[in-house]
């Protein structure tokens, strides 16, 4: 999949800035969670987020 309009673009930059705030905020909530389970299920999405990130960098590159 390869973006050439200007409104798909847009579109990702919106969906890779949405990604970056989702990152930043689960960082910060694992170093605050206490219990082990809570912490393993953030460290995952954190995982998958950072792979989304990179796909959608890939994408506008």
């Amino acid at each position: 999949m390869r973006a050439t309009g200007t409104h798909e673009t847009l579109e990702l930059h919106e969906l890779l800035a949405f990604k970056n705030v989702c990152l930043a905020k689960n960082t910060a909530m694992q170093a605050m969670a206490t219990d082990q389970q809570l912490q393993s299920l953030i460290r995952q999405d954190i995982q998958k987020t950072q792979q989304h990130i990179r796909d959608l960098q890939t994408l506008l590159s």
